[in-house]
């Protein structure tokens, strides 16, 4: 158990966090363009984590709380966007969701200190500002991955492909979808009326219903992670099919007009991944994924699974550096404390890649390596 500060420096410490005014944007920065090169990524994983509500504030009084409705005792949830690869990662950025119900809540705002600027804004609408707040800092993902709670949204799946950026995101099993090879027909047009539209004849499918049909002989066995436990593996089919529903056929008809005027009805393709685990009655998880036809399929399944290293050192965070210890009540306080643990948390993942690094610079690895080259 970690031994605790002295009354006088933990309350400099608390100050530090709630009360002081430096600004942690550039603290924020530099430490996202000091880890992206260093843990290399694999993809960009945006995550979800909220924040256990104390009872009482620093000084023992009854502060206000920054808690959002149907979340008893927590704070709201948080939207975090972080470099992972197979052996590290580390939060990028992070954005504090603010609950529908403050946007006319003026006296609540005032006494946390929310900017009057912020209001209410959806989860994934965050996670795309935080995309293009990094692309500022000249940080582009080499795939975003999340979990269903974005990759069933089909307006966060557009704002991606808008910013040239391929995901491989978490769904559920009823997202519906047209197989790839099936293609809108527009009937004959009598020369009277409106000149009918190109659609797709049949109703789409449910994902769980598409990848039945191809029954378990489809399914291929994948190991994603070797580990002192043993093995992770499962096993898997790769399909293209093109997304369907009402928002994601008006998100491509608008897209379409906006560029040549006209659409022909065709929904754009993507990767359905599906797992289906020995044992297992029916299939148990789906991705989909914009990435190349081509794309091989222990590849999608690495970075469909690949959320295991950042829960792993969430664990850290929350448990090791404080992350959930949170004891100031103030909008402020909250961006201060995610900055400092993340620069922690940081410090601590440098010096664990760091062994590693020393040895391939090492004078007998160098010398090793001259001798091989020569």
């Amino acid at each position: 158990m970690a031994e605790r500060l002295p009354d006088g420096n933990e309350q400099n410490v608390q100050q530090f966090v709630n009360q002081s005014t430096w600004d942690p944007g550039p603290v924020r920065r530099r430490n996202a363009e000091r880890m992206v090169p260093l843990i290399g990524p694999d993809a960009w994983a945006v995550d979800d984590v909220s924040f256990p509500k104390r009872r009482e504030d620093v000084g023992g009084g009854r502060a206000p709380v920054l808690r959002s409705t149907g979340q008893a005792g927590q704070l709201p949830g948080a939207v975090s966007v972080h470099a992972v690869s197979d052996t590290a990662s580390c939060p990028l950025q992070w954005r504090l969701f603010v609950p529908q119900e403050w946007a006319q809540d003026a006296p609540r705002r005032h006494r946390t200190g929310v900017p009057q600027e912020v209001g209410h804004r959806e989860k994934w609408r965050l996670a795309l500002d935080t995309f293009d707040e990094l692309a500022g800092w000249g940080l582009v993902p080499p795939v975003v991955m999340a979990d269903a709670g974005y990759g069933q949204n089909a307006d966060f799946r557009h704002g991606l492909s808008e910013r040239g950026i391929d995901y491989v995101v978490a769904v559920r099993s009823d997202v519906t979808v047209h197989p790839h090879d099936v293609w809108p027909t527009a009937p004959a047009w009598s020369g009277n009326g409106r000149k009918p539209q190109p659609r797709y004849r049949d109703k789409p499918l449910p994902v769980a219903a598409l990848v039945a049909g191809h029954g378990r002989q489809a399914f291929t066995e994948v190991t994603w992670r070797e580990g002192s436990r043993g093995s992770m593996r499962s096993r898997f089919v790769a399909l293209r099919m093109r997304p369907a529903g009402v928002r994601a056929r008006r998100l491509a008809q608008a897209a379409a007009t906006a560029q040549e005027s006209l659409w022909d009805g065709v929904l754009p393709e993507a990767t359905l991944l599906a797992q289906w685990p020995e044992g297992a009655d029916a299939p148990t998880d789906y991705w989909l994924s914009s990435l190349p036809a081509g794309t091989a399929l222990a590849e999608l399944v690495r970075l469909a699974k690949i959320r295991w290293r950042i829960e792993h050192d969430y664990r850290e965070l929350k448990h090791g550096l404080g992350l959930d210890h949170l004891e100031g009540r103030s909008w402020t306080g909250w961006h201060h404390h995610v900055t400092l643990v993340t620069a922690a948390h940081a410090f601590l993942t440098e010096q664990r890649l760091a062994p590693k690094a020393d040895t391939a610079n090492s004078p007998s690895t160098r010398s090793s390596t001259q001798s091989k080259t020569c």
